[in-house]
């Protein structure tokens, strides 16, 4: 019974010490997004200012997310547009500085595609969302550290977080696109 015991808790000792953390590599990454204008157009953007931590063991098999944006980097090219987004009728920056997303969930698919559920908040308003992703890869980087490359997908219905509400123009739906590359710590 002792060696029973004995190897329960070496194996999860073991499986528990495989866990690492792997920080987004900020200059191969992007958090972009598009939505229509008068349903004719798309207008595109992105978020200057993130921070992504994963929890994952080496090979990233059911990693956990934890991601933060800075609402004010907002970026669409087109300054005015920018202001609009980050003011009260939007993002409201000045009392909602950042859209946080914590995963809750995490299930493999084929191909190394997967799916991660978890908990976004975005201008004080918190909803569960599902992010589609695809692994694109695992390579040794500097040091005999893993580097790992991501792509994550979803759409948000902004009027749920009170984002433009009413702003007919502009579609309701919002899709993310995430490019990640991740450095094993």
């Amino acid at each position: 019974m002792k060696k029973i015991i004995l190897a329960l808790i070496l194996l999860v000792t073991l499986n528990t010490s495989a866990q690492t953390t792997w920080k987004v590599d900020k200059a191969h990454s992007s958090i972009t997004f598009s939505v229509s204008h008068f349903m004719i157009s798309e207008v595109t953007g992105n978020f200057g200012k993130f921070d992504i931590t994963t929890i994952a063991n080496e090979k990233f098999e059911s990693p956990s997310f934890d991601v933060a944006i800075d609402a004010s980097t907002i970026n669409t090219n087109q300054a005015g547009r920018d202001n609009h987004l980050k003011s009260a009728d939007f993002f409201d920056v000045a009392k909602h500085a950042n859209i946080v997303f914590k995963s809750t969930a995490f299930k493999s698919l084929e191909d190394k595609k997967f799916e991660t559920t978890g908990n976004i908040t975005i201008k004080g308003i918190t909803k569960e969302v599902v992010f589609k992703g695809k692994l694109n890869g695992i390579i040794e980087g500097r040091e005999g550290k893993k580097k790992a490359g991501l792509k994550l997908t979803t759409t948000i219905k902004r009027e749920d977080f009170n984002v433009g509400k009413g702003m007919n123009p502009v579609g309701k739906e919002v899709f993310v696109t995430i490019n990640i590359e991740m450095n094993q710590q």
